[in-house]
């Protein structure tokens, strides 16, 4: 040491002023850079908006956005409540009246994660054991041991224990912790299935997300109504996913039969069995019958049960595959605006919200079964480029048509088969299969295409394809924009084989998610279409507590 020590010295007497000062900053430019490079890794875009979706980028941010329970007014900063920033209070009362500001529910891009610290850890130790909360008397909230000093603030207090409401809201705030902690530890045992790979946005948030709403959610199924409208739907023709969904979740282990141990509340009426059933092409105004029949329900539960009012209808949901879900949902302004609403025809330009609302696969199911759907030959095996055949439905299909019908023999584009042509057998001899929009957005080629090994080509506009909050469809699938039609053979045989392999081998890996299994089996579309609702219930905050 001491030898070093006099070689330095010795460096230092004999070099000019200027190396000596070289000497001198390097080391310290070295340790800047190690200063800044350490605080931008630690930062993380592992979320970030720029390709993350607003659903999940939302319940993992730190931040929140206050919206008016009515749906207008701006965007403000949210509190904690646990500052008295908002009111925190009990009651329900008529429609008109859960307007105030005594109940206020939160959905947003940016969920409500803005709970402070204090408020997330007093719960979690308090909560379950039914400890008592404390009031001040001028209306704010504080928990026990929230100051450094552990010690009682100064102020006069009333004693309370916690609201069934708010053990339900702490819990869901663990979930979202869970979520959000996800990406820091390693990948949770499944014996089932581990998530993984480009398919997904991020699948340890997602395993995460799962794994906690198979701990947590329950949904309570309102009893009121009767068949064919009610508590019933088709099982065995596009429409297959209303009745399915309906028939498997009111046997299913999330439901509840105690509305007050409820997550979130589902309005079990089909529009597919409204449009069967009460439909009448040649009266006045066809669709206000329809219509009737779902306000007159919400008017019924609200004033039977006191959830509806409670949340405007934020914590409810309905589910329908018909392409008239979007309008028949507008009988009931909160039904439109505030709810979940689950749909096939998921159009944005038509008021669908991904940030709300969830877009589900339409599926058809002849017989109800998927026997002889799934499969197909591998990817050396598939001769033909590209594969669609179909009518001349919305604004869509009669480009494609004029522009490569009967045109290209690697470009097998009908609009009808002979009926010597096996439509499924074509699809399993095409590397892609064209899923382009009809009248409405939603169709089932897309499942027809992943259950047959055949990569989607999806060519529609304002469309939310099912389960994006949590499949990156762009890694397994084709979008082309509707004026990029001419340059269809172009474009797909400007991809690569090793690109295309990759694309069919994750189109097998995803079509799990899209499977109908009877009973149920984890990460099928059952558990998938309840996953994209459970996402949507994290970003409600309800605040509505009463006092014991």
């Amino acid at each position: 040491m001491d030898g070093y020590k006099k070689r330095v010295c010795s460096w230092w007497r004999t070099s000019s002023s200027s190396t000596r000062l070289l000497g001198f900053m390097v080391p310290l430019f070295v340790a800047l850079l190690l200063v800044v490079w350490g605080g931008s890794g630690s930062s993380g875009g592992q979320f970030s908006s720029d390709y993350y979706p607003t659903v999940w980028s939302s319940i993992i941010s730190s931040q929140s956005v206050l919206k008016n329970s009515s749906g207008g007014g701006s965007e403000e900063s949210v509190a904690s409540p646990m500052d008295g920033g908002e009111r925190w209070v009990g009651g329900g009362g008529e429609r008109e009246e859960a307007h105030s500001d005594d109940y206020i529910h939160n959905r947003s891009v940016s969920p409500p994660l803005a709970i402070e610290e204090r408020e997330s850890t007093a719960r979690e130790q308090y909560v379950e054991k039914g400890e008592s909360s404390t009031s001040t008397t001028n209306g704010s909230r504080v928990l026990p041991f929230s100051n450094e000093t552990r010690t009682w603030p100064l102020t006069s207090r009333i004693t309370r224990k916690f609201s069934n409401l708010e053990r339900l809201e702490a819990k869901l705030q663990q979930a979202r912790t869970a979520i959000r902690d996800a990406h820091l530890g390693n990948l949770s045992h499944d014996p089932d299935y581990v998530p993984g790979g480009p398919i997904y946005w991020n699948p340890k948030a997602f395993h995460r997300s799962y794994l906690e709403m198979e701990k947590h959610f329950k949904i309570f199924v309102y009893e009121e109504g009767e068949h064919p409208i009610f508590h019933n739907g088709p099982c065995g023709s596009i429409y297959s996913v209303e009745g399915g969904f309906i028939y498997r979740l009111e046997i299913s282990k999330f439901r509840t039969r105690d509305p007050e141990n409820a997550h979130i509340y589902f309005l079990p009426f089909s529009v597919a069995s409204i449009v069967h059933f009460i439909y009448d092409r040649g009266a006045p105004n066809p669709w206000l019958p329809m219509k009737q029949t779902v306000s007159d329900y919400v008017d019924l539960l609200a004033g039977k049960y006191p959830y509806w009012n409670r949340s405007l209808g934020a914590d409810h949901f309905m589910l329908a595959c018909h392409d008239w879900g979007p309008e028949i949902s507008k009988s009931v302004p909160e039904l439109f605006n505030n709810s979940i609403r689950a749909l096939c025809n998921a159009n944005t330009s038509e008021g669908f919200d991904p940030s709300k609302d969830v877009s589900i696969p339409e599926i058809n199911l002849p017989g109800g079964r998927m026997n002889g759907l799934i499969g197909g030959p591998s990817p050396s095996r598939r001769q033909i480029l590209v594969f669609f055949a179909g009518g001349l439905h919305g604004p869509i299909r009669p480009i494609l048509l004029e522009h490569w019908e009967n045109k290209d023999e690697d470009v097998q584009i009908h609009r009808y088969l002979p009926k010597s042509v096996s439509y499924s057998d074509m699809m399993r001899k095409s590397k892609y299969c064209i899923c382009p929009s009809g009248y409405e957005v939603a169709s089932p080629r897309m499942v027809e295409a992943l259950y047959t090994g055949c990569v989607p080509v999806l060519i529609k506009d304002h469309y939310v394809a099912p389960f994006s909050d949590v499949l990156n469809w762009k890694s397994f699938a084709v979008e082309i924009p509707v004026e990029e039609i001419p340059n269809l053979k172009k474009i797909l045989t400007g991809i690569s084989k090793r690109q295309y392999i990759r694309m069919q081998r994750r189109g097998k890996q995803v079509r799990r998610h899209f499977e109908v299994n009877s009973p149920p089996k984890r990460y099928d579309v059952f558990h998938m279409i309840l996953h994209s609702i459970w996402l949507r219930r994290l970003n409600v905050r309800l605040h509505g507590i009463e006092d014991s």
